[in-house]
C-alpha cells in the first residue's frame, strides 16, 4: 500500500534526512531524483509530503516540497519567520557589514531579524554602542554572556513568547560569536558541540557542521547553523539591486525624499541626498550606510556585467 504523510525536514546530512511528521513521528529518508537537483533542492524547515510503500524495504521518500514562505542560500534554510542574527562584543570584533547584510537579507525575505549581541563581558563598551546602533534601526536587540548569564533569561523568555505554533527561527553569525554556547545556555539539554576561539587569527572553529531544527516550547523550531567568514553578494543571488535600499528599514521615511528621483544615496551631498543628511543629523548610524554603499557597490558592478 502507497500512502502519504506530511511534515517538516528538520536534518539533513549526506543526502539522508530527517522528518518530523504531522503525527509526531520521525522517520529518516532520502528525497526522490527530481529533488536532488540544485534548484529544486529540499531546505531544512521544508515542510514536505513523504511517500511510504510498504511493498519495498526502502518505501519511504520525499515526494513533494510544498509551497515555501521564503528560502535562504545562507544559513540554507525555508519557512524562517525570525533570524537571531549574533555577533561577539569581542573576540571576534564584528564586522558590522557582515551583521547588516544579513538583516538586508531577512527584511527582504520578510524574516524578522533580531539581533543578538554575545560576549558583554569581554567588552560593556562596545556591546552598548552595537545595541544603541540595531536598536535606533528598530530591530529587537539583546546583549548577553553566556559565560556569567547576563541576558539569558531575557532572551529565552522572548523565544518562548515567539517561538509557538510552527514558527521556525535560527541562529546565524560568524564562526566563534558564540552560538551554540548561547544556545546551550538557553537551552541546556541540547548539548550542543562548542570549541575555543583560535588566538592567532581571532576566529572560532566551524563547530556546526550542518543545519538542525530543535522542537522547542509549543511547536516552535530553532536551529543552530554554521558560522562562516562573509556573505558574498558577488557569487550568490540574494537579492536585485532594487531591493537593496528597501531592505535597510531605517532608509524607509527618506526615500524619495532627496533632490533627485534616481538618487542612489552613494556620494550626494547633504542638500541633494534626504539619507545622507538624516546620517550627518545622528538619525542613521553611519555604520548603516557605509554597508549599504558596499553591498551596492557590489550589486552595481554585478549587473554592468550580466
Amino acid at each position: 500500500m502507497i500512502y502519504e504523510k506530511k511534515g517538516k525536514v528538520i536534518k539533513g546530512l549526506g543526502g539522508l534526512y530527517e522528518v518530523l511528521l504531522d503525527d509526531g513521528e520521525r522517520v529518516s529518508c532520502r528525497a526522490k531524483g527530481s529533488l536532488k537537483r540544485e534548484e529544486e533542492k529540499v531546505l531544512i524547515g521544508d515542510n514536505v509530503s513523504v511517500s511510504f510503500d510498504d511493498a519495498t524495504p526502502d518505501g519511504v521518500v520525499i515526494s513533494t516540497v510544498l509551497e515555501r514562505k521564503n528560502a535562504l542560500i545562507r544559513p540554507a534554510m525555508a519557512n524562517l519567520d525570525y533570524l537571531f542574527i549574533t555577533l561577539a562584543a569581542r573576540k571576534p570584533t564584528p564586522v558590522l557589514e557582515t551583521v547588516d547584510k544579513l538583516t538586508a537579507i531577512s527584511e527582504h525575505n520578510r524574516i524578522l531579524p533580531i539581533i543578538i549581541i554575545t560576549k558583554r563581558d569581554l567588552g560593556e563598551n562596545e556591546a552598548e554602542e552595537y545595541r544603541r546602533i540595531y536598536t535606533s534601526v528598530g530591530y529587537p536587540t539583546f546583549v548577553t554572556s553566556s559565560d556569567v548569564g547576563c541576558g539569558i533569561n531575557e532572551l529565552r523568555s522572548y523565544l518562548e513568547n515567539n517561538l509557538k505554533n510552527g514558527a521556525t527561527a535560527a541562529f546565524a553569525g560568524a564562526s566563534g560569536v558564540g552560538k551554540s554556547t548561547l544556545m546551550n545556555a538557553l537551552f541546556p539539554e541540547l548539548s550542543l558541540a562548542t570549541s575555543d576561539i583560535s588566538r592567532k587569527i581571532e576566529r572560532g572553529r566551524h563547530t556546526t557542521r550542518h543545519v538542525e531544527l530543535y522542537e522547542v516550547f509549543e511547536g516552535g523550531f530553532l536551529a543552530d547553523t554554521p558560522g562562516f567568514s562573509l556573505i558574498d553578494f558577488e557569487r550568490f543571488n540574494f537579492f536585485e539591486l532594487e531591493h537593496l535600499a528597501p531592505a535597510f528599514r531605517e532608509f524607509g521615511e527618506y526615500l524619495g525624499s532627496c533632490r533627485y528621483a534616481d538618487c542612489a544615496h552613494v556620494g550626494e551631498g547633504d542638500a541633494e541626498c534626504a539619507v545622507v543628511r538624516a546620517v550627518k543629523e545622528g538619525r542613521i548610524p553611519a555604520s548603516r550606510l557605509e554597508s549599504y554603499r558596499s553591498i551596492y557597490r557590489v550589486l552595481k558592478a554585478k549587473k554592468s556585467y550580466d
